[in-house]
């Protein structure tokens, strides 16, 4: 039976009829759908490709700005370090009966040195670095001591309680005649 006039013929595209394709049709149908597959992510890849780039650019940026952070604490940890061997110079300079440098425990004998001052009836002592060690041309050379005793109480604390009691002597020893008047008046009948 053949289909009415006014109905469309199924070979005309836009009808919503499916037609039989040849094997040319079917061969340009799978050709545009995978085209059309590729085509999307294909952008999206450009997309993330060029968002990887902008990451990329600045995570390097990022580690540009720490590496110029790390090369100003290197440099004032050098200053620092250059700065505390020459404060230690000096105070063995200004305990000179009883600094002496003997070598680290377990180092060779090109290794670090220990400054060793005894203060406040305790030995204090600081690892020196072999590229410091011409500062402390001064100060006589020893064979380490192994303590009898069990490890001593901390050496920062020894140090501060040994610097408030100097300070606390400076003030009651160096203060002049006229401070303490001022400070405290003599009684009715002292001269």
């Amino acid at each position: 039976m053949s289909s009415p006039p006014s109905d469309p013929l199924p070979d005309v595209p836009g009808t919503g009829h499916l037609r039989s394709p040849g094997p040319l049709g079917r061969a340009a149908a799978v050709l545009l759908r995978a085209l059309r597959r590729r085509g999307k992510p294909l952008a999206r890849r450009t997309g993330s490709r060029h968002r990887l780039g902008r990451e990329l650019d600045a995570c390097r940026q990022e580690r540009d700005r720490w590496r110029l952070h790390a090369d100003s604490y290197e440099r004032e940890l050098t200053r620092t370090r250059h700065e505390r061997a020459h404060l230690l110079a000096w105070l063995a300079a200004l305990h000179p009966s009883s600094a002496v440098l003997t070598p680290d425990a377990g180092s060779g004998p090109e290794g670090p040195r220990l400054l060793c001052v005894e203060a406040g009836g305790r030995q204090l002592s600081w690892r020196l670095s072999p590229a410091d060690l011409p500062l402390f041309a001064h100060v006589p050379y020893a064979q380490p001591v192994i303590p009898d005793s069990p490890a001593p109480p901390d050496q920062t604390a020894h140090i501060r309680r040994h610097t408030r009691l100097l300070a606390m002597e400076g003030t009651l020893f160096g203060a002049t005649a006229e401070t303490w008047a001022a400070v405290m008046p003599l009684r009715p009948g002292e001269h």
